[in-house]
């Protein structure tokens, strides 16, 4: 996405250790036409996996997850990383680390939300090293659901998150990708 990619250039900041700030447009405050604008090609690159749900990350996952579902006329499911009392004991769950937090979080997903028979298009802003993305499959694999598709808003090509999740045979798109993050600038094409 050639806008995508504009935007991370002109707002997107480098903070250091791998880290890209969007915060002015994806991750606080949200450019509510570029998500659904994203969501738009989300469905465009996924109408033939033919998806039943799709699911996502809380929080930064929510804003495209949900724009793709509306596009799609799809339920979003979001792994959630705090219990609260409303969720069942018995849920589906996972840990990622977080690189933007410094820590391991749980993921996760009730079992009224993610059924076996689904068809599961998963959808959220960052492919890096894939570890939180792979935490979202390792739930859809515990549902005995079918993934049919994973997608980024945002990938960084040099951190192996593709490579590692390639291996799962579906298929795997991102809108922008940078290349290069360092001090002297953000190397970013559309995807």
């Amino acid at each position: 996405m050639i806008e995508l990619a504009q935007k991370i250039r002109d707002h997107g900041t480098y903070l250091g250790n791998g880290i890209l700030k969007v915060d002015g447009f994806l991750n606080h405050q949200i450019d509510a036409g570029l998500m659904h604008r994203a969501g738009q090609e989300f469905a465009k690159r996924f109408a033939a996996t033919t998806p039943d749900i799709i699911l996502t990350a809380e929080i930064s996952g929510i804003a495209p997850a949900a724009m793709a579902g509306l596009a799609m006329d799809l339920p979003v499911v979001y792994a959630r990383k705090h219990r609260p009392i409303t969720m069942p004991e018995n849920v589906f769950m996972s840990s990622a680390p977080s690189h933007t937090k410094g820590k391991i979080v749980q993921l996760m997903v009730s079992p009224e939300f993610l059924k076996a028979d689904q068809r599961v298009l998963i959808i959220d802003d960052f492919l890096a090293t894939g570890k939180t993305l792979n935490g979202l499959v390792d739930i859809v694999g515990q549902a005995q659901a079918e993934l049919v598709g994973i997608g980024a808003v945002i990938e960084k090509s040099f951190e192996g998150g593709r490579e590692m999740l390639s291996k799962l045979g579906i298929q795997i798109e991102s809108l922008a990708i940078i290349d290069s993050l360092s001090e002297a600038g953000i190397e970013v094409r559309a995807g």
